[in-house]
C-alpha cells in the first residue's frame, strides 16, 4: 500500500531496512506457491509493484518469460516517486518487457521496453450494454431513482439507490418527490467518493452556477434560460455501507454533505448526491448504466486520474464529456472540442460553471461531440483492441506464438 502511495506522490519518501525484509519475505511465500502453477516457457504476467521481486525470484528454477503490468502512476516526478522506483528498480532486470496505462508513467529505466496498453471497456456487459428507452426507465424506476411513469414488467430493486437529504441522512431516492432524470437536463459525475475525483469543485461551481441562473445572468436565449432553470446535477458513488474500511472514502462524503447542508434550498433541490448499493454487481451496473444514458453530460473532474474508465462509458453510451488537461487520464481519453470539452484546471470554479454553461447551450455542439465520443471509443478503448495488443506483445516476446 506504501509504494503504491509514493508512486501516486502521496507519503514519505524512503524505505527502512525492516520494510524491505518484510516486502521479500512476502514474495517469496507467494513464489513458493507459484513454483507449482507455472512451467518453463510461460508467459507471467505481474501486475502492479506489490509484488514485483516474483520475477526475479521464480526465475531462479524455471525458465519463464516475465513481464511487469503496472496500473498505476504520477505524470510528474516527485520525492515520493523517486523514492518508489528507486526502490524497485533492482527487480526491473528479471522482465522482458513492461506495459503502461499511458506514456507519461514509464520511469527511465523502462524505456525501449515498455508498451502502452490503454485500459478498455467491455461493450456487453451489464454497465455498457445498450438499454432502450423500455429498459432505461425500467431501471431507474426499479432503483428508486425516479417515480416510474406506469405499471412495470419487474420488480423494484432489494437494494435501492438513495439521496442525500438537507438533514445530512440518506434516504430513499424520490422521497422528495421525483428529481426529473426522465425530463431534465442532467449532468453527472459518478467515481469513487474519494477527494481526487473533484467532487467538491465540481459541486461549488454548479452551486455558482445556479446563483447566477437565479439571480437573472448569463442567458438572453429564453430557451436556454428554461434549460439553465430546469439542469440538474447528480453525484453519484457507492453506498456508504460499502466504504466503512475507507476513511477517506467517508471523509470525503462528510464534506459533501456538510457542503450541501449549507447550499440554499433551491440549490439543494437542484442538486442529488446519490448512494449507490453494492450488494448486487448486476443492479449497480445497470444503475450507473442508466444514470449514464440519461445524462446530458458526463464530467470527471477529477485532480488526478490514471484512466477514467466511467469516462469511456459514457462515451460509449453518446455522452459529451467535461474534463480537464491537469489528470493524465482524461487528456488521453477526451479530445477538447470533439468528444466534448477539457478545461486546465479541475479547481478553477469560474472556468468550470462557464464551459459547463457553454456546452449545455450547444445543442449542435453536443450533437457531434456524442457521436465522435462514441466513435472514438469503438477504435481505441474497448476490451477487443486491448487484446489485440496484448497478442502483439506476446508475440513479440514469444515467437512460438505467431
Amino acid at each position: 500500500k506504501r509504494i503504491h502511495n509514493l508512486i501516486h506522490g502521496d507519503g514519505k519518501p524512503g524505505f527502512d531496512r525492516a520494510d524491505c525484509e518484510l516486502f521479500e519475505a512476502v514474495n517469496r511465500e507467494n513464489a513458493a506457491f507459484l513454483k507449482s502453477k507455472v512451467q518453463p516457457g510461460d508467459i507471467l504476467i505481474v501486475h502492479d509493484p506489490q509484488p514485483m521481486p516474483l520475477a526475479a525470484m521464480l526465475k531462479e528454477e524455471l525458465n519463464l518469460c516475465a513481464l511487469w503490468r503496472c496500473h498505476i502512476g504520477l505524470d510528474q516526478q516527485t520525492p515520493a516517486t523517486e523514492s518508489a522506483w528507486e526502490f524497485l528498480q533492482p527487480y526491473v532486470g528479471a522482465y522482458d518487457h513492461a506495459v503502461f496505462s499511458a506514456p507519461d508513467y514509464v520511469p527511465n529505466f523502462f524505456t525501449g521496453h515498455a508498451m502502452i496498453i490503454r485500459p478498455g471497456i467491455d461493450p456487453l456487459s451489464d454497465k455498457n450494454r445498450k438499454l432502450g428507452l423500455h429498459k432505461t426507465v425500467g431501471v431507474l424506476s426499479n432503483a428508486g431513482l425516479a417515480v416510474a411513469p406506469g405499471p412495470l414488467v419487474t420488480p423494484p430493486y432489494e437494494w435501492p439507490a438513495q439521496r442525500l437529504s438537507p438533514e445530512g441522512r440518506f434516504v430513499p431516492a424520490t422521497e422528495r418527490g421525483d428529481f426529473g432524470l426522465l425530463t431534465r437536463p442532467i449532468v453527472t459525475q459518478i467515481s469513487r467518493w474519494d477527494r481526487l475525483k473533484g467532487f467538491e469543485p465540481l459541486l461549488e461551481a454548479f452551486t455558482h452556477f445556479k446563483r447566477r441562473v437565479l439571480n437573472g445572468g448569463w442567458s438572453e436565449d429564453p430557451v436556454h434560460r428554461v434549460r439553465q432553470d430546469l439542469t440538474r446535477l447528480v453525484l453519484a458513488g457507492p453506498d456508504p455501507e460499502s466504504i466503512q474500511d475507507d476513511p477517506e472514502g467517508r471523509g470525503v462524503l462528510d464534506n459533501l454533505r456538510q457542503q450541501y447542508s449549507e447550499l440554499e434550498p433551491e440549490i439543494q433541490d437542484a442538486v442529488a448526491i446519490l448512494a449507490l448499493p453494492m450488494k448486487s454487481k448486476t443492479e449497480n451496473a445497470l444503475m450507473v448504466n442508466a444514470l449514464q444514458r440519461g445524462s446530458s453530460i458526463v464530467v470527471q473532474n477529477s485532480l488526478r486520474e490514471g484512466f477514467g474508465l466511467t469516462i469511456s462509458e459514457a462515451m460509449w453510451k453518446r455522452v459529451p464529456i467535461l474534463s480537464n488537461w491537469q489528470a493524465c487520464g482524461p487528456r488521453q481519453q477526451v479530445r477538447d472540442a470533439v468528444d466534448g470539452r477539457m478545461i486546465d484546471d479541475p479547481t478553477d470554479i469560474e472556468s468550470l460553471a462557464t464551459v459547463l454553461d457553454e456546452m449545455l447551450a450547444n445543442n449542435k455542439g453536443r450533437s457531434v461531440w456524442k457521436r465522435n465520443a462514441r466513435r472514438h471509443v469503438h477504435d481505441s478503448f474497448l476490451v477487443f483492441g486491448q487484446l489485440c495488443r496484448w497478442m502483439q506483445l506476446f508475440a513479440q516476446m514469444h515467437p512460438s506464438m505467431l
